[in-house]
């Protein structure tokens, strides 16, 4: 998995229901294969397939209109010049 969806599931994954949390946490980071993710809710593979492809575009749109993976980037990329005592304070906020 790009380490990049991870980061967005992490900003923007309450706004899934709670199946669709559970079949990405259970694909990407329970390691469970399609097939498996099926047999455990009783669905069939292309649903969890399509439920996962349907998750990283919505992740990738909520971030194109949102940012909030972007700006961390710029934040963290601007503060490897800050003082180490400011940093750390401002790291506390983000």
């Amino acid at each position: 998995m790009d380490l990049k969806y991870s980061y967005l599931f992490d900003y923007y994954g309450e706004l899934f229901t709670d199946k669709q949390k559970e079949y990405f946490t259970d694909y990407y980071f329970n390691n469970l294969t399609l097939q498996e993710i099926a047999d455990n809710n009783n669905v069939s593979r292309n649903a969890v397939h399509k439920n996962i492809k349907d998750i990283l575009t919505k992740l990738d749109y909520y971030e194109e209109k949102l940012n909030l993976y972007s700006n961390k980037e710029k934040i963290e990329k601007l503060l490897e010049n800050v003082d180490v005592d400011i940093k750390e304070k401002i790291e506390e906020l983000i």
